[in-house]
C-alpha cells in the first residue's frame, strides 16, 4: 500500500519460533531463475508447501517471517519477487506488472517441482494469489487471501478512505500536502512521499500502534531493496495515492471468484483502514464458498496483532 513502510514494521519484531532452527533470510536462501530473472527463495520448515506472497506492490519477503510459526507443519516458501529484495531488478520499470508476478509464481512452482501447493497472498500479494488461482486452479490445494483487494474499486476505496482519515486527523499534514499538489506534485514525487511519511504507520494500519516499531528503526532495516518504490508507482500509477492507475487501476476479480473450487479462506482486520472492512465483507458476496473471518483486534496485519488466533485458524484450514 501507499506507505513505503507498508509491512516493514513486522520484520523487526521478534519471531515466534527459535530463530536458530530456521533459515536466515540474509544467508540461507537460494536463487532460482524464472522467466529470465533470478528470484531469491528461502525455504523453512517441513510438510506440505505453503508459499507466502508479499504485499506492496514492492515489498520483499523479509517482513513476512512472522509466518515462521507455521513451519512446524508446512514447508514455507518465502521469496522476493522480481524487482524486490535480493532478486533481480528490471532494466525498465515497464517490465513490472501483475501479469508478470502471476507468471513468475507458476514458474517458481515448476522450478521447485511441486504439483500442488497452498497459496497465501497478503494485501497486494492477494491480487497475485487470486489471479494465479483463477489461471492455474489445478495447482492450488488451498487459497488464503489476507487483508487484500478484490478489484480496483476496492483499491480506490483504500485511497479515498486513507486520505479522508489523514485530512480529518492530521490536518497540518494534509495542508502541507495540498500546497505541493497545487504546484503539480503527484504521489510518486519524493517530496510528496516525504510528507505522507509524517503520518504514523499505526494510524492507518494497526489496531494497536504499539505493536509496531518506530519509523526510525524501519529506516535502518538492513535487508536490501526491502521496498521498491519505483516498482510501486509503476504498478499503481504515478499519482496512485490519490487515483489508482496502471495495473492496479484495471484489475477486477469480482465476477470470477465464484469459479474457484479449492478451499478458500479470506480474512481481514476490523481496524484496517486500507483494506477497509466495508469492502472486505463484499468477499462474502463475490466468493460465497469461502470461509470468511474478521479479526476484531487487528488492522492490516493480523499476523502481528492476533498471531495466536490467526495461526490456529490457518492450521485448521490447511488440515482440511
Amino acid at each position: 500500500m501507499k506507505k513505503i513502510i507498508f509491512l516493514f514494521a513486522c520484520a523487526l519484531l521478534q519471531f515466534s519460533l527459535n530463530a536458530q532452527t530456521l533459515p536466515n533470510s540474509f544467508t540461507d536462501g537460494k536463487y532460482i531463475t524464472v522467466n529470465g530473472a533470478k528470484l531469491y527463495v528461502v525455504l523453512a520448515g517441513k510438510g506440505e508447501p505453503l508459499i507466502i506472497i508479499p504485499g506492496g506492490p514492492g515489498s520483499s519477503h523479509f517482513s513476512y517471517r512472522r509466518f515462521d510459526s507455521l513451519a512446524n507443519n508446512h514447508t514455507l516458501i518465502y521469496f522476493d519477487a522480481f524487482g524486490r529484495g535480493k532478486s533481480d531488478t528490471a532494466k525498465d520499470v515497464k517490465e513490472y506488472s501483475l501479469a508478470r508476478d502471476i507468471e513468475d509464481l507458476e514458474g517458481l512452482r515448476i522450478a521447485l517441482h511441486y504439483d500442488k501447493w497452498n497459496v497465501l497472498g497478503h494485501s497486494y500479494g492477494g491480487l497475485v494469489a487470486q489471479g494465479y488461482a483463477l489461471k492455474y486452479p489445478s495447482h492450488v490445494s488451498h487459497l488464503i487471501l489476507a487483508n487484500t483487494f478484490h478489484s480496483f474499486i476496492m483499491w480506490q476505496e483504500n485511497d479515498d478512505n486513507s486520505n479522508h482519515e489523514i485530512k480529518e486527523n492530521y490536518p497540518e499534514v494534509w495542508e502541507e500536502l495540498m500546497k505541493i499538489r497545487e504546484t503539480g506534485a503527484v504521489s510518486s514525487d519524493a517530496k510528496h512521499q516525504e510528507i505522507y511519511g509524517k503520518v504514523p504507520y499505526g494510524f492507518l494500519y494497526a489496531y494497536n500502534p504499539e505493536n509496531f516499531v518506530s519509523r526510525s528503526n524501519i529506516k535502518r532495516m538492513p535487508y536490501p531493496n526491502a521496498f521498491n518504490s519505483k516498482l510501486y508507482y509503476q504498478m499503481v500509477g504515478k499519482d496512485g495515492d490519490f487515483i489508482v492507475g496502471s495495473d492496479i487501476g484495471n484489475f477486477d476479480f469480482r465476477k470470477d471468484l465464484k469459479k474457484l473450487t479449492m478451499p478458500v479462506l479470506i480474512y481481514g482486520g476490523r481496524y484496517d483502514r486500507v483494506a477497509v472492512p466495508k469492502m472486505m465483507v463484499k468477499y462474502k458476496e463475490y466468493c460465497p464458498q469461502a470461509k470468511f473471518v474478521m479479526f476484531e483486534n487487528s488492522g492490516h496485519n493480523p499476523q502481528v496483532e492476533e498471531p495466536q488466533e490467526l495461526f490456529i485458524l490457518i492450521r485448521e484450514f490447511l488440515s482440511r
